[in-house]
């Protein structure tokens, strides 16, 4: 899957898909609509960074439990950038959803206390500047 926007003009192909089962084509319509949605979203934020990262969560001073971070599969944080996409006629985009992809780009740092991981991840989440 290609996505091209350049001066209003949107170009979308789909290509490798030959045949598949029914239900992963409401995934892929999903996926080309969506691109849509993301162009109109880079036009109105100047980038699709600088959108998600308005809904980075609050930095923790230290590391959560390796109980509490078993039990995250969601935060306020990513059930509101999920009901702001949606809003925008984004599809599959739940909550949960939501927060791996956050927790993909680094706006959230799940290492528990015991993963040496966790201070390194967090430098580079200060680094991070969306402009």
């Amino acid at each position: 899957f290609f996505f091209q926007a350049e001066d209003g003009i949107r170009d979308y192909k789909v290509t490798g898909v030959q045949t598949c089962a029914l239900p992963i084509w409401g995934k892929i319509e999903s996926t080309i609509a969506n691109a849509g949605r993301c162009a109109d979203l880079i036009a109105e934020h100047g980038s699709l960074g600088r959108y998600v990262w308005g809904f980075e969560p609050v930095r923790r001073r230290r590391p959560p439990s390796a109980r509490d971070v078993a039990r995250l599969a969601t935060s306020p944080e990513s059930v509101a950038l999920s009901k702001d996409l949606k809003r925008r006629g984004w599809s599959f985009v739940g909550p949960t959803t939501m927060y791996a992809f956050m927790q993909s780009m680094g706006l959230v740092n799940d290492h528990h206390a015991g993963c040496d991981v966790w201070t390194s991840a967090e430098t580079a989440r200060s680094r991070v500047r969306i402009r």
